[in-house]
């Protein structure tokens, strides 16, 4: 049985689905002005894997990630570049849509954006006047009455009355409350507005989530995910707009992956240690990235360095090694899908189930040397269960001798192949010596031989 931590309880619960069969699964995604990073790139994956899990354990999944595409960010990035908004957020959408299909992340079922929900937004706004729950600040804005809402507090474990006195906060003469937080922004002066019953204005970002949410999957679903860095407030400001809007629970599960470390310091651009997916694509091949960011639980710290990343890509190699010169055999599963099935059951549990994927690949190695049938049906295995993580997916002879990294200069594949076969021919003429020279050449030139029953295959390093 699956089990998933659940923030809001602190606690591993079994997943029992609203509707038996049925999930619905909602993750904040970005906001368009920049882009993605590699904290992104850590929701993608993560909330990609935990979707093609359930669907691979049977479950009919509706996922829905939104995007942001107006906030204080967007527009003042906009203004800096003197540049209309809407030319500023597809051009980063596209960008993030080249991201996920570079990291192998399937898109999600459901893409709602903020500035196509405005009817929705407004609709559950004016919910909260009527129970109560909002008020119109002296400045024009509208807030959320924090102090109204009894359960405030619950998904990040923070009280009111202590935040109130242990916390400095912002003072906001036009709010009642300094934790009160802002629903609907009237316009400032060449800013872009909607209309609304509060005059021209545009919404808060809490409230674009809510109502988006609640849209797609209905006042009550089963899954919400996003950073652990959208805990509090965000995510708490979700609950506190959704169950006060509608009267009854909002979500099941509360889902929240690690922070994203650059040699053991949190990222920041004010340290200087802040990466795009991008600047990190030209360095590393895709997969790399994906493998690395799966090696870790996704509740746990990742670390990123270079050496991480080497080493997720020499790990690549070796599995994709012993699937090199072996039929595939689909449709057969063993004691070790058992054992996958039980890590991924345990939280999503990446780290083990690619454990598992690793004495596979040993066993799949011997049996290779034993030209047995049962290599073929662990080729086959290993395939499955590693489409469920969303790698080892290309063809072994394409990965290796792309090698893990992106290559810049460097022996162009028809010369590598030029070498080996006056490497076959000194060994065919006993030039021991010369044959020798040209692997170590080719070897300091980061080219692996190795010599098979079948030849010589390669591979870069």
């Amino acid at each position: 049985m699956l089990k998933i931590y659940n923030t809001l309880t602190r606690s591993k619960e079994i997943f029992t689905p609203r509707v038996a069969g049925k999930v619905g699964m909602y993750v904040c995604g970005m906001t368009v002005y920049d882009y993605c990073h590699i904290g992104h790139a850590r929701v993608m994956v993560v909330f990609d894997i935990a979707a093609r899990y359930l669907r691979y354990s049977g479950y009919d999944l509706t996922y829905v990630r939104n995007i942001t595409d107006i906030d204080d960010k967007i527009i003042k990035r906009a203004q800096e570049n003197n540049e209309q908004i809407v030319d500023l957020t597809e051009r980063f959408i596209d960008a993030m849509h080249d991201d996920e299909r570079a990291l192998a992340v399937l898109p999600p079922d459901i893409e709602p954006r903020a500035t196509k929900s405005m009817d929705d937004i407004i609709l559950m706004i004016t919910g909260l006047f009527e129970k109560g729950l909002a008020y119109t600040g002296t400045n024009g804005d509208v807030f959320y009455a924090v102090d109204k809402f009894p359960g405030y507090g619950a998904l990040s474990g923070k009280k009111l009355d202590e935040l109130q006195a242990g916390e400095r906060v912002e003072v906001d003469q036009a709010k009642k409350n300094p934790f009160d937080f802002v629903l609907w922004k009237k316009a400032k002066v060449d800013e872009p507005y909607w209309n609304s019953p509060w005059g021209r204005g545009r919404p808060g970002w809490h409230i674009e989530c809510s109502a988006m949410a609640t849209r797609c999957l209905g006042n009550h679903f089963d899954i919400h995910g996003g950073g652990m860095d959208l805990q509090f407030p965000h995510h708490e400001n979700e609950i506190a707009q959704s169950e006060g809007a509608t009267g009854g629970k909002f979500v099941n599960v509360w889902m929240h992956n690690g922070f994203v470390r650059i040699n053991e310091e949190k990222m920041s651009k004010s340290l200087g240690n802040f990466f795009t997916v991008r600047e990190v694509l030209k360095q590393y091949r895709p997969e790399v990235i994906r493998f690395f960011v799966l090696s870790s639980h996704y509740r746990s710290p990742l670390n990123y360095s270079d050496e991480q990343l080497d080493d997720a890509g020499m790990a690549l190699t070796r599995l994709y090694t012993a699937l090199r010169g072996v039929a595939i055999i689909t449709g057969l599963s063993t004691r070790y899908s058992e054992r996958f099935k039980q890590a991924m059951d345990d939280d999503f549990n990446t780290p083990v189930a690619v454990a598992v994927l690793f004495d596979m690949a040993r066993e799949l190695n011997k049996e290779k040397n034993n030209n047995s049938e049962l290599a073929s049906q662990l080729a086959g295995e290993l395939k499955e269960l590693s489409s469920v993580l969303g790698i080892l997916q290309d063809d072994p002879e394409s990965f290796l001798q792309a090698g893990d990294t992106v290559q810049e200069g460097g022996l162009a594949e028809q010369e590598i192949e030029l070498f080996i076969e006056q490497r076959i021919q000194a060994k065919q003429n006993k030039d021991w010596a010369l044959a020798d020279k040209i692997r170590d050449d080719l070897k300091q030139q980061g080219i692996v031989l190795e010599d098979v029953a079948t030849g010589t295959s390669w591979r870069r390093e």
